[in-house]
């Protein structure tokens, strides 16, 4: 029988400012490891600490735009109706420099975890 996942939980962001994390498959809304699916909200200005995850993320922008900062100090900015694939121990930093900041929708493989992010001191 199918499972209603009625509700997400919010997650704890890391960041400069406050940004809104919906987990809707993971971990820690219904304790699935292999992937995890959550809507993020991010403000204006937001950017959280350089990473290097344990796991693929793929991530759909719905609205404004989300820059994604790369080792060789390159950014990408993905705009709306574009999508990002940042792959497992790639160095990454995202952010949301722009007046909109940014809707999107992030799938791990596997689930994200605060273990496996491996984010920069």
């Amino acid at each position: 029988m199918p499972t209603h996942l009625a509700t997400p939980t919010r997650i704890t962001p890391a960041g400069n400012k406050p940004k809104l994390i919906d987990e809707y498959v993971g971990r820690v809304n219904n304790g699935e490891p292999r992937l995890s699916i959550a809507h993020m909200r991010s403000p204006s200005g937001w950017v959280e600490p350089g990473q290097r995850p344990a796991f693929d993320e793929y991530t759909v922008v719905l609205h404004g735009a989300l820059h994604v900062g790369c080792e060789d100090g390159s950014t990408l900015v993905i705009a709306a109706g574009e999508a990002v694939l940042t792959r497992a121990g790639e160095w990454v930093r995202y952010s949301t420099p722009g007046p909109d900041g940014a809707e999107y929708i992030a799938v791990c493989l596997p689930a994200f975890s605060p273990d496996t992010v491996h984010r920069d001191a």
